[in-house]
C-alpha cells in the first residue's frame, strides 16, 4: 500500500473531481499530496512572474486562483481531520507539513512581481468595467500584499517569513496542549450518593464513559458536555470545586503537566505579533488586525466596548447582588465562589421561573431540532434540504444537500457529538467555495461541527440525543455561518460566501439565526418530549422567555471583558514583561468585571480564539456583529406585526439577496444598509438583551 501513495493517481487528496474521499485518506497521503500541489502552484506562479501574456483577469488572476485553490482544499481536509479525529500519526504529518504551507503563503504574499501585476490591473482602464466583485478582489489583494510585507526589504521579508512560520507552529502547539490536557483529565466517582443533583442522563453518560474504560463508577472529563452539568447541577460542592479547578487551570503552569503549559507560548506569540506589526510600519498588532475589518482603530473598538460595559454594569451589579443573596438565603452559601456561580444561577432560575434547563432539554431530541432548523431555513430562503450519502470521517457524521427549484446549490457535513480526539467548541469551515469554472458552477460545501452529548444507551435501549436550549442556539449559530457560505451567488472564489467578508461582520448571519430559537411558531415545530412526544407547552415557553435575559448583564460584561482583554493584549506597546498576559487580564477585570474569578483561574491558557483561531485583536467581533444581527432581526420582528410570524419569506428573501448572496463582494456595511435602509443602531441589541432602562 505504501509504495502506491507516491503515485498522484492513487492519492485521494489529489482528487478534486467531487467531494473528499474520507474513507480512503490516510496520514501517509498527506506529504506526497502537499508536495505535489506546492510544486504545481509554484510552477504556475513562476510562469505568471514571466509576464508572458497580456495582463488581464483571465490571464493572471484566474490561473493563480486555480493553483492556490487546490492547495487550500487539500490542506483544508487535512486541517479538518486534525481537528476532528486527532491521532498521533495525523498530528505528526500535519506538523511536518504546516511549515511548508506557511512558507508558501508568506512567499506568495511577498511576491513583488505578482504585487506589481495586481497594481497594474488596478491601473488599467478596463478595471472600471470589471464586476464589483472582481474590483474588490483586486483591491483586497493589493491591501493583503502590503499587509504581508511585499514592500519590505529582502532581509525584513525573510524575518517576516520566519515570524509567520513560528506563529503557525506555536498556534498549533497551543491547540494541541489544550486538547491533550482536556483528553488527559478524568475523574472517577464510585459512590452515586456523591452525585446528588445530577440529571439521570448525565449520570448515564458518565457511567457509559467509565464502562468504556473498563472501570466501575462514573467518569467525568473536561469535555463540555461532561464537566458543565457538574458545575450546574451537582449538590456536592467539593466535586464542583475539583472539576472547576481542573478546567480553569488546564494547559497552564497550575495544571500539573508542564509539557502542556501554554504560558510561554502566549508570551512568544504576542512578541512575534508585535514584531510583525513593527516590520509592517504599525505601532501594534491591533492596528494590523483592524486594517481588514469594519472597525477603524483600537480606540474606536475600546470605546464601543466601554460604552457597552457602562450600559450593562448596573444590570450586572443587580444580577450579582440577587445571586449572592439567593445563595446565602436559600443554599446556605455565605461565601459564593466561582464553582458555586453556575449552580446557584441554575437554582435561582428554577425558583424564579419554575423550570430547569434539564426539563427544557427533554423537549429537544436531535431529530426534531434538525427538522425544525431545516424548516426555518426552507421557509425563509425558499430552499430544500435533503439527506444525501457521502463518505465521512466518522460513522456519526451526516451529509445533506441544499437545492433551489430542483437545482443543487450547496452541501454540508454535520458532525454533532463530542468525542476524544476532537477539538472542543463549535465551528463552521469550508470544504470548497462557490466559483464559476470552465465546466460550470462549482457549488459550495461546508463542515458544521459541534460538541454535544451523543445518544445514550439506557438498559440496552439507545435514547436519541437531546439538546439543551443553549445547544440549539449554538446549532442555529453555526448554521448561520453555513448559510453565508452555501447560499452565495457570487462566482468569484475570493469573495464568494464567507471569503473576503470583514472579520467583524462574519458573525452577522450566525448571530442573526440564533433569534429564531426564541420564537413560539418555530419551537412548536422543533420540540417533542422524549417520553410523551408532546411539543413544548406554552406555559414552559413563557417561562423560558421570561428567563431569556436572566443574568444578561453579567454575560455581557463577561464578553466585554474577553474582548477588551484581547484588544489591550494586542494594543500593548511593550509585550515583553514576563507576566504581561495576567497583568492585562487583571487590569481589565478591575475596570469592567463585577464578578472576578479566583486567582488560580487561567482561562487565557485555553483561549484558542485569540491564540490559535484567527480572532487575535478581533474577539470584539462577536459584540460588534451582535449589534448588526440584532438590528437585522428587528426587521423580521417589525414584519411579524403585520404577518403574524418572524418567518417572513419577503424579509427573508431581502436578507438573502442583500447579505447572504453577496458574500464578500462588497463592504459589509453596504450590505447591511442595503438590507435595512440605514446604518446599524445599538438599540435593538440592548432591547434583545433586556437591558433597557424603563422610565419611572
Amino acid at each position: 500500500m505504501q509504495t502506491t501513495t507516491h503515485h498522484p493517481e492513487n492519492n485521494p487528496l489529489l482528487d478534486f473531481s467531487d467531494l473528499p474521499r474520507f474513507e480512503a485518506i490516510r496520514p501517509e497521503h498527506v506529504t506526497p499530496a502537499i508536495d505535489t500541489l506546492l510544486a504545481a502552484a509554484n510552477a504556475v506562479i513562476s510562469d505568471l512572474e514571466q509576464k508572458k501574456n497580456a495582463l488581464s483577469w483571465d490571464s493572471f488572476v484566474e490561473p493563480l486562483e486555480n493553483a492556490t485553490e487546490k492547495l487550500s482544499r487539500a490542506w483544508g481536509i487535512v486541517g479538518h481531520l486534525n481537528a476532528v479525529v486527532d491521532t498521533p500519526e495525523l498530528r505528526a504529518t500535519y506538523n511536518e507539513n504546516q511549515p511548508k504551507l506557511t512558507e508558501f503563503w508568506t512567499a506568495l504574499g511577498q511576491n513583488l512581481a505578482l504585487f506589481d501585476q495586481y497594481k497594474a490591473l488596478h491601473a488599467q482602464t478596463e478595471f472600471a468595467s470589471l464586476s464589483a466583485a472582481r474590483q474588490r478582489i483586486i483591491n483586497n489583494a493589493i491591501r493583503d500584499f502590503r499587509l504581508s510585507g511585499a514592500e519590505l526589504s529582502d532581509d525584513k521579508k525573510q524575518r517576516y517569513a520566519e515570524i509567520q512560520e513560528k506563529q503557525a507552529a506555536l498556534s498549533t502547539k497551543f491547540s494541541e496542549n489544550v486538547l491533550d490536557a482536556t483528553n488527559h483529565f478524568s475523574y472517577i466517582v464510585e459512590d452515586v450518593a456523591e452525585l446528588k443533583g445530577l440529571p439521570e442522563e448525565v449520570l448515564q453518560s458518565a457511567k457509559n464513559a467509565a464502562e468504556k474504560d473498563q472501570k466501575t463508577g462514573y467518569k467525568f472529563t473536561l469535555h463540555f458536555p461532561s464537566y458543565f452539568p457538574v458545575l450546574q447541577y451537582a449538590d456536592n460542592r467539593a466535586l464542583r470545586e475539583t472539576i472547576y479547578r481542573a478546567n480553569a487551570t488546564k494547559a497552564s503552569e497550575l495544571g500539573g503537566h508542564p509539557e502542556w503549559d501554554n504560558s510561554g507560548i502566549m508570551q512568544e506569540i504576542l512578541q512575534l505579533r508585535k514584531e510583525e506589526a513593527a516590520l509592517l510600519g504599525y505601532q501594534t498588532f491591533a492596528e494590523v488586525s483592524l486594517v481588514a475589518k469594519m472597525a477603524d482603530t483600537p480606540q474606536q473598538v475600546s470605546q464601543f466596548l466601554q460604552d457597552l460595559a457602562n450600559r450593562a454594569r448596573p444590570f450586572a451589579e443587580q444580577d450579582l447582588q440577587e445571586l449572592r443573596q439567593f445563595a446565602k438565603d436559600e443554599l446556605g452559601i455565605t461565601d459564593m465562589q466561582a464553582w458555586d456561580v453556575t449552580y446557584a444561577a441554575e437554582k435561582l432560575r428554577e425558583q424564579r421561573y419554575a423550570f430547569s434547563e434539564q426539563e427544557v432539554k427533554q423537549y429537544f431530541p436531535e431529530h426534531k431540532v434538525i427538522a425544525g432548523l431545516f424548516r426555518v431555513i426552507q421557509t425563509l430562503f425558499a430552499v430544500d434540504i435533503q439527506p444525501q450519502s457521502a463518505t465521512t470521517w466518522h460513522p456519526d457524521v451526516k451529509f445533506y444537500r441544499i437545492e433551489k427549484e430542483g437545482e443543487l446549490i450547496g452541501q454540508f457535513y454535520l458532525d454533532l457529538y463530542a468525542r476524544n480526539g476532537k477539538r472542543g467548541g463549535a465551528w463552521m469551515d469550508d470544504v470548497r467555495g462557490r466559483r464559476l469554472t470552465n465546466t460550470g458552477v462549482q457549488t459550495p460545501v461546508a463542515y458544521l461541527t459541534c460538541n454535544f452529548n451523543e445518544p445514550v444507551s439506557v438498559d440496552g435501549v439507545l435514547k436519541p440525543a437531546t439538546f439543551s436550549h443553549d445547544e440549539v442556539i449554538t446549532l442555529f449559530h453555526e448554521f448561520g455561518h453555513g448559510l453565508h457560505h452555501l447560499l452565495t451567488k457570487v462566482n468569484d472564489l475570493s469573495v464568494s460566501g464567507i471569503s473576503g467578508v470583514e472579520w467583524d461582520a462574519v458573525e452577522l448571519p450566525s448571530q442573526f439565526m440564533e433569534n429564531f430559537c426564541w420564537e413560539w411558531d418555530v419551537l412548536q415545530h422543533m420540540t417533542a418530549h422524549t417520553d410523551t412526544g408532546e411539543p413544548l407547552p406554552r406555559a414552559l415557553y413563557d417561562k423560558m422567555i421570561a428567563a431569556k435575559n436572566f443574568q444578561s448583564g453579567l454575560q455581557t460584561l463577561r464578553q466585554v471583558e474577553f474582548s477588551l482583554f484581547d484588544m489591550r493584549l494586542h494594543d500593548d506597546i511593550e509585550p515583553n514583561s514576563s507576566n504581561l498576559v495576567q497583568t492585562i487580564l487583571d487590569q481589565v477585570r478591575n475596570e469592567v468585571a463585577v464578578l472576578t474569578p479566583p486567582e488560580f483561574n487561567r482561562f487565557q491558557h485555553s483561549f484558542g480564539h485569540i491564540f490559535a483561531g484567527g480572532y487575535a485583536a478581533g474577539y470584539f467581533s462577536y459584540k460588534w456583529a451582535e449589534v448588526l444581527s440584532a438590528d437585522a432581526y428587528a426587521a423580521f420582528e417589525e414584519s411579524a406585526q403585520q404577518e403574524g410570524s418572524t418567518l417572513s419569506r419577503t424579509i427573508g428573501a431581502k436578507f438573502q439577496a442583500e447579505v447572504l448572496e453577496v458574500g464578500g463582494s462588497r463592504p459589509a456595511l453596504e450590505s447591511f444598509k442595503a438590507f435595512r435602509g440605514r446604518a446599524p443602531s445599538i438599540d435593538a441589541l440592548m432591547r434583545h438583551s433586556g437591558m433597557t432602562l424603563v422610565a419611572a
